[in-house]
């Protein structure tokens, strides 16, 4: 009989990305996926260290597992209990400690390890001694000794082509959990895109911690000829993805101002398959926060970034990350932020009030800024970053749009669809419409997605938007 396996996943893209290669790994080891953790005969939470207490809420997870683990065996069954991802990176030796029912704790670069560790746990006489933590660097790339088929679900896919950064971000723990900047070559990012596509995904959003520092091996058979070196950037990399018949659409996230370069700038002038919309965290407006957190670029560079953007793709909306409350932010560093919000309007962004992460430089710097005073800030940052959303899809209404239908919506004859800007679109279509891109007129807007109507024709599918 098929074993049953529950991932929990918290965080990232990459985390999601992650979980299904996980699952992949396991297949052939007659593990099928389960939404329903007590019938599971192995559970992985696939754990993220950004968020705010994020290794209680994981603990916290693992006190309910703990009651599930003991109810499966003591009727016989078995649950092995593994915890991935960053906060096992991080704390392996101490989710060990304070949950000895935990069987596997497993880095994000040691998935591929998987079958391997579960026949060490089976092997352990006394199954409560288990606690096998596996969380090294290994020399070699765990995309080498990943399993070739993905099953496509969904006519959406994350492909994971960078991992690691090299920036040291004096708020960030990545560094330490994900290691050095990784790039996957390109021809073997190219193949795994080309099965996507042939199992029906139109639109890859290809994933880095730092995903525009991409610098893959180029393919051999462009090494040596003239204007080519031996490594890709990210917008050479997109023009190459690009000429995969049937991907219609081709995003990226997140970048790094430090890292857009003239080559991926003019990748968004020059390829309708790039969508106008771009996640390109700032963190705050102040110079001398970003100097505090080693950002490497200043206000004025990232306004410049900006500009030649918009030039190349005049259509572009823009989306960030914001932390409030970084050490010594002061009143005029919070309106500094504020004011380059203005400047630069933008379509979302993730906003975050800084907490210390253990082991970061931050953590240890003085001038901490007090709770009450950073939830004020959260709060008016987000009140204006509201108002340029609400402004931003206000200016959908009455504009036709592709959109790539992607989903069954709840009602009966509805389809749920994203638009370029990744506007969550919904309207009355054929369920054969799936997979398709079809030009929308929007009609309406509610606070978390546009409401729309199929135009006649179905003509434009991948025309570019007017500006």
């Amino acid at each position: 009989m098929a074993k049953k396996l529950y991932i929990k996943t918290y965080g990232c893209q990459m985390n999601e990305y992650d979980s299904a290669r996980m699952a992949d790994v396991l297949a052939p080891l007659g593990y099928e996926p389960t939404g329903q953790v007590e019938t599971a005969d192995m559970v992985i939470l696939n754990t993220c260290h950004i968020r705010e207490k994020a290794s209680e809420k994981v603990f916290s997870e693992l006190g309910r597992l703990r009651h599930a683990k003991r109810d499966r065996e003591a009727a016989g069954q078995e649950m092995i209990i593994a915890v991935a991802g960053c906060v096992a990176q991080a704390e392996g030796s101490e989710i060990v400690r304070r949950a000895p029912y935990v069987d596997i704790v497993l880095g994000p670069q040691t998935y591929h390890r998987l079958p391997e560790l579960i026949a060490r746990a089976k092997r352990a006489a006394d199954p409560s001694r288990r606690g096998i933590v596996d969380t090294e660097f290994p020399v070699e790339s765990k995309f080498d000794h990943l399993p070739e088929t993905h099953a496509a679900s969904g006519v959406t896919a994350f492909l994971t082509v960078q991992e690691g950064c090299d920036k040291f971000c004096t708020f960030c723990v990545v560094p330490y959990t994900r290691g050095a900047e990784m790039s996957r070559p390109v021809e073997e990012v190219a193949a795994e895109a080309r099965r996507r596509v042939a199992g029906g995904v139109r639109e890859i959003t290809l994933l880095g911690q730092n995903v525009n520092a991409y610098h893959g091996r180029a393919p051999s058979r462009f090494i040596g000829k003239a204007g080519t070196a031996g490594e890709w950037g990210l917008g050479r990399l997109a023009r190459h993805l690009a000429e995969i018949e049937g991907l219609e659409r081709i995003r990226y996230t997140t970048s790094h101002p430090h890292d857009m370069d003239d080559e991926l700038i003019e990748a968004h002038r020059d390829l309708p398959q790039l969508m106008p919309f771009l996640h390109l965290p700032v963190q705050s407006g102040s110079d001398r926060i970003l100097a505090a957190m080693n950002r490497q670029h200043r206000t004025a560079d990232f306004l410049r970034i900006v500009g030649r953007l918009r030039s190349a793709r005049p259509d572009l909306a823009l989306s960030s990350d914001f932390i409030v409350g970084f050490p010594g932010e002061t009143e005029a560093d919070f309106e500094a932020t504020l004011a380059l919000i203005r400047e630069v309007g933008f379509v979302m962004a993730y906003t975050f009030k800084y907490s210390a992460r253990p082991g970061t430089p931050a953590a240890t710097l003085p001038d901490q800024v007090p709770e009450q005073v950073r939830n004020q800030r959260l709060d008016q940052l987000q009140a204006l970053l509201r108002e340029q959303q609400q402004a931003f899809n206000t200016t959908m209404i009455g504009r036709r749009l592709p959109v790539l239908l992607e989903k069954l919506g709840r009602h009966e004859g509805q389809l749920i669809g994203r638009s370029p800007y990744l506007q969550s679109v919904h309207l009355e279509a054929p369920e054969a419409s799936i997979g398709q891109i079809l030009p929308v007129d929007i009609l309406a807007l509610f606070p978390n997605s546009l409401a729309g109507r199929l135009a006649s024709g179905h003509a434009g599918a991948r025309e570019r938007l007017s500006a």
